[in-house]
């Protein structure tokens, strides 16, 4: 299955109120799940690194600039909301070869994301954020058999899942190569994939020298159906057998098939590949002071503050003696 649908969000085009979902798992539907910074291992990991633009997810890449889908739109002008904090977009930048945008800010980015540079993507673990739909109704095909979950209800609350690279796909013109994940029940239990309105979601990839930004969410396998007819369905399947496939229908659905389960997945644009483009638009040099979070940054300026006042403080002491 190597065609996606795009992730645009349908669900704000009808003017539907989000719910407080997001993301979805293979090993619950609880919708509070994984809602805050994950901790331990993960800790770091990039939740500190998500802003907002629209609706959708832009991660900061220096101290005035934010990546993000090119797909989901968007006008100078528009907020770019980062820790609570509301920047005006003042410029974009896109890359002709692939659905990636960049976008520069007034004022300072008090932290942003390290992209990955490597190529050695493929079998690495990732992390996931996203803020899209819940997991809806189960699939289940003519024997009965559970295959996954349609795309549920709501979306707007930022959560964060795990998966890794199965392997990259060349998207074709346009697009340019993406790492495709897929969605296995064997995965553990922060096993996720994406669903509408997960557009622009980062992952990321710890290297050894800590977490990189290395892709953009960009679109899902799809189309399913539980006959050889209509329009189909979009949902996150564990295992598609038993059900038909086909990316633009209904001009061929063909019954997938085979000895092993056979798992949808999603495609993020794969960062490292561009990261030359990136670089013109965002100097190496401006990024190469330690990407601090929002909160450490926040009590390095209180120390300055505090050490500038105990300064003045004692200087006036002096001349008041």
């Amino acid at each position: 299955m190597k065609a996606g649908y795009l992730l645009v969000s349908t669900l704000i085009a009808l003017g539907a109120a989000p719910a407080s979902l997001a993301v979805i798992f293979y090993s619950t539907a609880d919708a509070t799940y994984n809602t805050t910074a994950p901790t331990g291992p993960l800790s770091g990991s990039g939740w500190q690194w998500v802003g907002s633009i629209d609706g959708y997810p832009g991660t900061p890449i220096g101290p005035h600039h934010f990546l993000a889908a090119k797909h989901i739109g968007g006008l100078v002008g528009d907020t770019y909301t980062f820790d609570g904090i509301p920047y005006r977009t003042s410029a974009y930048y896109d890359d002709p070869s692939s659905d990636l945008r960049i976008w520069q800010v007034e004022g300072f980015l008090p932290a942003w994301a390290p992209i990955y540079r490597g190529s050695a993507e493929v079998g690495q673990g990732l992390v996931v954020f996203g803020s899209g739909l819940s997991r809806g109704a189960e699939v289940r095909d003519t024997e009965g058999t559970l295959n996954g979950w349609m795309w549920g209800s709501g979306g707007g609350v930022q959560r964060w899942g795990q998966n890794s690279v199965q392997s990259v796909v060349d998207a074709g013109a346009g697009y340019g190569d993406v790492l495709y994940s897929v969605f296995s029940q064997f995965g553990g239990a922060n096993e996720c994939d994406l669903a509408n309105e997960d557009s622009s979601s980062p992952v990321f990839i710890n290297d050894g020298s800590g977490w990189k930004l290395a892709g953009i969410a960009l679109s899902v396998d799809s189309f399913f159906s539980v006959t050889d007819s209509g329009n189909g369905f979009v949902a996150a399947l564990f295992d598609a057998r038993g059900l038909y496939y086909d990316p633009t229908p209904p001009n061929g659905w063909a019954l997938v098939t085979g000895s092993a389960p056979v798992p949808s997945g999603f495609y993020t644009t794969r960062v490292s590949v561009h990261a030359s483009w990136i670089d013109s638009i965002v100097p190496p040099e401006d990024t190469d002071v330690p990407a601090l979070s929002p909160l450490l940054a926040a009590l390095l300026a209180a120390v300055i503050v505090l050490i500038g006042a105990a300064y003045l403080s004692r200087r006036q002491r002096r001349i008041d003696a």
